[in-house]
């Protein structure tokens, strides 16, 4: 079957197509996508630009009736959209079926801040004058998502474009455009104006560029690599429009485990952090920074556990860790492999697997004997790969925690509560987690980091708004 991009209300065609396949049997091919370029971006803005007015003046009724229609059709079908998912991702069933679930409770949030949207009337330092600050929509919305959750990521972005009265131009990631194409479905048959909501699949290199630099794009909001991000954040700026711009670029997530954790919590905590998902979070647990005091036994007993976890086809009952998403992530997963040993970490684990099926398997991989200047506890590596380094002590952890260049999540593990208290204070991180796994996060409260991890508003929650609206204060002399 071939899956058209989406523009102006219908399907459109392309000279090419690509194949999505199954990471998980890479003989299985989940269909054709059109690859559209740059003319198709253009057609899509154009659509998006003209449906604007009207959408910028619908009723909040309007807006979220729709997509309260979307996210219950959305939940009503979690199963058969999260097996889909792990399909063309390779995350566990069980957790694919989770990320369409969080996608429908985004869609929900989002359907009842349609009647949230408040503002302000203020007294003016001026006798008689009257002072409002009211939000309106930015505008045409340039929408740019990553492959690793390719359901939910997008629905998180989607959702508040449209609830605050934007029009959408959507570029999924080329490795994973299904989910994203039956979003786009659901959400246009809820009942969306033609021109709403415009899907154009394909490269990054023409349809990202042509989104980043298009004059009458309004904004842009990027998820994905920091160079392209950075790319993305100059041609913005650099456009006519000096376009808005929202960026989250990853993380080099550090979890800290003190003396006095409680060991299997931590081992747990540490094991789901870092290795679910196969590791393909930017919120992913990749530093385990332990104190002298616990580390021998934290080493043994995670590595025991990892070695107990099973790796398979991500439908398969019983699979706790799917493929890595496809041939280009496994040999730079297994690039980062060779620097580490190179650099003079310990390997335990990190073997290619041949399974039953045709797939791209890689056994967890955690290093001890790790150094904080090294390479493998500095770039992001975005597989199954976690990095032990051993500190003296709280003081030590802590600045070795906040020694990246990242700042998206940070956690520790701890039964001090002086020590949780100092920590969620001083993490330079935009979200912190005491005794829970740095990956894994609500979607009623905002996302996001800090330095290299992430640019402009947050996401998710209400905090979505200061990106999605511009404020506007008006003065009245009656």
């Amino acid at each position: 079957m071939t899956f058209m991009n989406f523009i102006g209300g219908a399907p459109v065609g392309a000279s090419e197509t690509s194949e999505n396949i199954n990471p998980s049997d890479t003989g299985d091919i989940v269909g054709a996508f059109a690859r559209g370029g740059a003319a198709e971006v253009d057609a899509a803005v154009e659509a998006a630009r003209s449906a604007l007015p009207g959408w910028a003046a619908s009723t909040p009724q309007q807006r979220h009736d729709i997509l309260r229609r979307a996210a219950d059709e959305v939940l009503a079908r979690a199963a058969e959209l999260g097996r889909a998912l792990s399909r063309e991702e390779g995350k566990t069933l069980a957790e694919g079926v989770g990320e369409a679930t969080r996608a429908g409770q985004v869609l929900a949030f989002f359907a009842g801040e349609c009647l949230r949207v408040g503002g302000e009337a203020l007294p003016s330092v001026r006798p008689g004058v009257e002072v409002q600050i009211g939000r309106e929509p930015v505008g045409v919305i340039g929408l740019i998502t990553p492959w690793n959750f390719p359901i939910a990521i997008p629905a998180w972005k989607i959702a508040p474009a449209l609830a605050y009265g934007n029009t959408v131009v959507f570029k999924p990631a080329d490795l994973v455009p299904h989910s994203a194409w039956a979003l786009v479905e659901i959400l246009t048959r809820a009942g969306l104006p033609e021109g709403v909501l415009n899907l154009v699949m394909g490269p990054g290199r023409s349809v990202g560029a042509r989104i980043a630099e298009h004059p009458d794009i309004d904004a842009v909001s990027f998820t994905g690599s920091v160079g392209t991000g950075r790319g993305i954040a100059r041609a913005c700026v650099e456009s006519a429009r000096m376009k808005k711009v929202q960026l989250e670029m990853g993380g080099k997530n550090p979890l800290v485990v003190l003396d006095d954790a409680d060991l299997d919590l931590a081992v747990e905590t540490a094991l789901q952090g870092a290795f679910f998902s196969t590791g393909q979070r930017c919120t992913a647990s990749s530093r385990l920074i332990v104190t002298e005091g616990i580390h021998d036994r934290f080493v043994a007993a995670l590595s025991e556990r990892m070695a107990a976890l099973k790796v398979g086809h991500a439908l398969e009952d019983g699979t706790e860790i799917g493929p890595v998403v496809d041939a280009r992530q496994l040999e730079t997963d297994e690039k980062y492999l060779a620097i580490g040993r190179q650099e003079g970490a310990v390997l335990t684990g990190g073997r290619r697997l041949e399974l039953a099926q045709p797939g791209f398997y890689l056994e967890p991989a955690l290093f001890t004997e790790v150094r904080n200047d090294m390479t493998i506890a500095r770039e992001e590596i975005f597989g199954p790969v976690a990095c032990v380094i051993r500190v003296r002590d709280y003081d030590e952890a802590l600045s070795t925690a906040n020694d990246t260049e990242f700042g998206l999540s940070s956690g520790i593990c701890t039964t001090s509560l002086k020590h949780a208290s100092h920590f969620r204070a001083n993490a330079e991180a935009g979200m912190v987690m005491v005794n829970l796994p740095t990956a894994g996060v609500d979607y009623h409260v905002p996302f996001g980091g800090r330095k290299g991890s992430s640019y402009g508003a947050r996401e998710q929650g209400a905090y979505a708004r200061e990106f999605y609206t511009t404020v506007k204060t008006s003065y009245t002399l009656p």
